[in-house]
């Protein structure tokens, strides 16, 4: 069997991927992942850029460039950039339904497809005609199977979660079944058929009877709920005391929100019978010119809440909150109410709530009124039928509620709200019988009594199809209707629950209104649910299903991309938890084998949980063993014509003078090789969004390691270190050179993804053998291997006075040292302390040595002048045109020494490696951008000596 190397095994854009990754972090109108929340989903521009180059052959043959009769270096090279453009066009966001531009890359894939069996003519599952199809068994939020499906493939997608099942089912498996229907629903009141269009192509007739049917819903909730959320009628009292309301005299507004301020009783003796506020901030709008606070004010043993506007003094900003944690001062006595009282009185039950402030809509923009003592009697009258009874779980870390008296589901809502909720609920199941009689009516199904679960396409099919998107949109509403819900001063608005992959304690919470007309309404919630239709392929099918990925067998020969869970990072089994009582309650008809158990599966999940498992060491070894059992699946299952790829989030933070490495990554790494993975590559991507709240002063996931394998062969032989050793640097020696460009046939990798990227054809030498043993006889462990992989990183070829100052900058940093540390340093090198202050790059006097930063050369530097110039001197120069005069003038300089154009570059690659472990971040970030600019510098130097060729103008290549 004949398997050509695949171009993520060689090469990829690697600077074009990251910029539209990072981008489309920011999207979400339209965005796929508006369906529902999951967790750290892929963006799908990097799915989509993995899979095309994991599918398509890299144009250098099966063995290497010079393997096909007429390929050369140049040649592949050329065609390798060919590629690179389609990858380039494929991940822009606009791009992503462009039905030429799939339609070119679907035919790529076939073509490398094609050339690949005429390899192995004659072997099983080596059909011409028919693409294997593609597998994740991980697949999460389904950003992975989506884009497989979009590049062609007919795409599976499995996971032990049931709401990340339900939520793949509504991404690739719903869709193309029920593709091409009319909408069978009535229209909603004040509609008419010329405003929709004859044709309904893909799945835009389901959306829009989702969209009708839940209109229906929300009417109707209204019809039996709405009385819980009344309007402020401004009277002319209230307009008295407010010139602001005068506008509004007799008017009834909308409520928006209902602000509510937790309340425990007063620590003091003489008020123990006063529930105080917990308030973390007084402020409801910081807007400028639109500042808004409320001003508590006490009377005798009570209080209080008003309203004030304009700019609020300095002891409302943190409101009764007293520092950081659970620490809040009594509003009557002053006294502090620390952590240890809060959690006794809430676990003893005596925690209460007080409605604070209203939220209305206006003319132009928000009102803000004090509270109502008849809103805050109709909220406390409603009786919700049903609670979710569920417990949760006992992870402080991310679950910070069952501390202070909230431990179970139905705990996270008012009394209001799960009344709301519990209606809606059993309006979705109305709407799906609603749904089955118009759909009978319909002549457009077929005869198919079967349901969506059992595979049917006809009446019933559509109508569990219809209810499935109701419950999801409901679903998403749960995010937002909670008491975990605080209000965004900024913004204005409701903020959801998960802002962050935890579930946290909030003193002072936001309760919308959900007939509002404001985030937290049913019809935004539905709306955002139906912005994602748009970006749903459904020319190919696809499956969702149920199943533990390390005894799975849906991957028998397919393709797999797959995002396995990350080590300790996140828990999802306990976060999803918070919607799978709500989509059991309204989907447990729809897909009773999925939703038949009370909560998510947690005992198999692969999280090294130390609450879980009894202790970090048993939870590291049940991690180990799991991943190594599925990995080990994915092994003896995956297509052999295509490397398996894997995501593995990376924490950037965790680095340290010993490079790159952390317990998680090399413990993932240790189950990928015994499972019988050979890693032949790893590539960096930009796949978190960078402000979001988790990665606010955090350890926080910053990228994710696309890590490329094959099988090992099963007779592979082991190797002795010194071997080892030999094949490192040559591997290593040659890998470097192509990620930095150097010889310019492939994307040059940034200096800031240049460790990660290394570790790929490092670990390739090292997981090709079926151990390395040391002179002991012991076997080399990952965490050593990558420690000597990360050694690599530090050898050079530079000239001394630079090798100099490189070693100085690693022990004395910008500051001063002694001029005898220097002095030893520099003869050691080939140098002298005196030739490297000649060349102009650092101080020498009074027996100190200190090396120049880039701030600090000369404006009016003249290579021409210049007889003493090092790499050091010439990188550092460009650094400081570039910084302050951009790439254009950066170019004119390097044009006037071209010679040490490589040089420089290659510098920068090596010093932002070592500023970067030495945490010196300014200067990595100067370093980074002078190779992530090199191009727009090179194109600017070529220019002008094209224009104005010198008698030896030497190269700047």
């Amino acid at each position: 069997m004949k398997a050509p190397k695949k171009l993520i095994e060689v090469a990829l854009p690697l600077d074009d991927i990251n910029r539209e990754a990072a981008r489309e972090k920011s999207i979400r109108h339209g965005h796929p992942s508006t369906l529902h929340l999951w967790w750290a989903r892929r963006p799908l521009a990097a799915a989509r850029a993995v899979l095309f180059a994991q599918l398509v052959n890299d144009p250098g043959g099966e063995r290497g460039w010079d393997s096909r009769k007429g390929v050369t270096k140049k040649s592949a090279a050329a065609e390798r950039e060919r590629l690179f453009d389609i990858i380039r066009r494929l991940v822009k966001w606009e791009n992503s339904n462009d039905p030429g531009l799939l339609a070119e890359a679907r035919a790529e894939i076939l073509r490398s497809w094609r050339e690949t069996c005429a390899m192995n003519k004659g072997v099983p599952g080596f059909d011409p005609n028919v693409l294997p199809a593609f597998h994740d068994p991980f697949a999460g939020g389904g950003a992975i199977p989506l884009e497989a499906q979009r590049l062609g493939l007919e795409a599976h997608a499995s996971d032990l979660n049931p709401v990340a099942v339900a939520i793949n089912k509504a991404m690739i498996e719903i869709p193309p079944r029920l593709a091409g229907r009319a909408p069978v629903g009535p229209l909603p009141p004040g509609e008419d058929h010329a405003m929709f269009p004859r044709d309904w192509p893909g799945a835009s007739g389901l959306a829009e009877d989702v969209r009708r049917y839940g209109l229906w819903m929300r009417e109707e909730a209204k019809k039996r709920i709405g009385h819980l959320y009344p309007q402020v009628e401004v009277t002319p009292e209230m307009a008295a005391e407010r010139p602001d309301l005068a506008s509004y005299k007799g008017q009834k507004l909308t409520v928006i929100a209902w602000l509510w301020a937790r309340t425990v009783p007063s620590p003091h003796p003489a008020f123990a019978d006063v529930q105080v506020p917990l308030v973390s901030s007084f402020v409801l709008s910081s807007k400028p010119g639109k500042e808004v606070w409320v001003q508590p004010v006490v009377e005798g043993k009570s209080y209080r809440f008003e309203i004030r506007t304009g700019k609020p003094p300095k002891e409302a900003e943190n409101g009764t909150k007293l520092g950081r944690g659970a620490k809040f001062r009594c509003l009557l006595s002053g006294l502090p109410m620390e952590q240890e009282y809060l959690r006794a009185i809430g676990t003893g039950g005596k925690m209460g709530t007080r409605l604070m402030a209203i939220v209305c809509e206006g003319a132009r923009g928000r009102i803000y009124l004090p509270p109502k003592p008849e809103h805050e009697q109709i909220a406390r009258s409603a009786s919700p039928q049903w609670r979710p009874t569920a417990q949760l779980p006992d992870d402080p870390r991310n679950f910070w509620t069952p501390a202070y008296g909230l431990t179970t589901y139905g705990d996270l809502f008012t009394d209001r709200q799960l009344v709301a909720l519990d209606t809606f609920s059993s309006l979705v199941q109305e709407a799906r019988q609603k749904a089955l009689a118009d759909a009978k009516a319909s002549a457009q199904f077929p005869a198919d009594s079967r349901s969506l679960a059992d595979g049917g396409e006809g009446a019933q099919a559509y109508a569990d199809a219809v209810a499935v998107y109701l419950a999801l949109a409901l679903d998403r509403l749960t995010d937002i209707c909670n008491v975990c819900c605080r209000w965004e001063r900024t913004k204005t608005q409701v903020r959801n629950i998960f802002g962050r992959q935890a579930i946290p304690m909030v003193w002072d919470f936001a309760e919308n209104n959900l007939f509002g007309n404001a985030a937290g309404d049913f019809q935004i919630s539905l709306g955002s649910l139906l912005d994602g239709f748009g970006g749903l392929p459904c020319g190919y099918p696809g499956m969702a299903s149920h199943a533990d990925a390390q005894t799975q067998a849906i991957s028998q020969g397919k393709v797999i991309s797959t995002d396995p869970p990350y080590y300790d990072n996140i828990g999802y089994a306990d976060l999803s938890d918070f919607f799978y009582v709500w989509l059991r309650r309204n989907l447990r008809g729809v897909f009773p084998a999925l939703f038949a158990t009370m909560a998510t599966p947690k005992t198999d999940e692969l999280v090294a949980t130390p609450y879980r498992h009894g202790g970090k060491d048993a939870a590291e070894a049940f991690f180990l063993d799991g991943m190594t059992t599925a990995m080990h699946n994915l092994a003896e299952r995956m297509h052999p014509a295509f490397p398996i790829t894997i995501y593995y989030a990376f924490k950037q933070s965790e680095t340290d003078t010993s490079g790159t490495g952390n317990a998680g990554w090399e413990t993932f790494l240790e189950a990928l090789i015994r499972a019988g993975f050979v890693i032949t590559g790893t590539w960096p991507m930009r796949t978190e969004l960078g402000n979001r709240m988790i990665g606010s002063g955090t350890n926080a996931l910053a990228s994710s390691i696309v890590l490329v394998c094959r099988k090992r062969a099963a007779e592979a032989p082991a190797t002795d270190r010194r071997s080892f050793l030999a094949e490192l640097g040559d591997r290593m020696t040659e890998a470097l050179e192509d990620m930095k460009g150097l010889e310019g046939e492939v994307s040059p990798v940034a200096p800031v993804d240049l460790a990660q990227a290394a570790i790929g054809p490092g670990m390739e030498v090292f997981s090709k053998y079926s151990a390395v043993l040391n002179a002991d006889g012991s076997k080399m462990t990952v965490g050593e291997a990558i420690r000597l992989i990360n050694a690599q990183l530090d050898t050079d070829d530079f000239d001394p006075p630079t090798r100099f100052c490189r070693d100085w900058l690693r022990t004395h940093g910008w500051t001063e040292g002694p001029f005898g540390d220097a002095d030893t340093l520099s003869r050691a090198k080939g140098t002298t302390v005196d030739y490297v202050k000649d060349a102009g790059v650092l101080e020498s006097g009074g027996g100190k040595v200190r090396l120049l930063r880039w701030e600090d050369y000369p404006e009016d530097y003249d290579p021409a002048r210049d007889r003493n110039r090092p790499a050091w001197e010439a990188c550092h120069h460009l650094v400081r045109v570039l910084r302050r005069r951009g790439p254009t003038e950066a170019g004119k300089l390097l044009a006037r020494m071209p010679e040490a154009g490589e040089s420089a570059r290659a510098l920068a690659y090596a010093l932002y490696v070592l500023c970067e472990r030495k945490g010196m971040a300014q200067e990595a970030a100067a370093y980074n951008e002078l190779v992530t600019a090199w191009n727009d510098i090179l194109a600017a130097a070529s220019a002008i000596l094209a224009a104005h060729p010198r008698q030896q103008q030497g190269t700047l290549f």
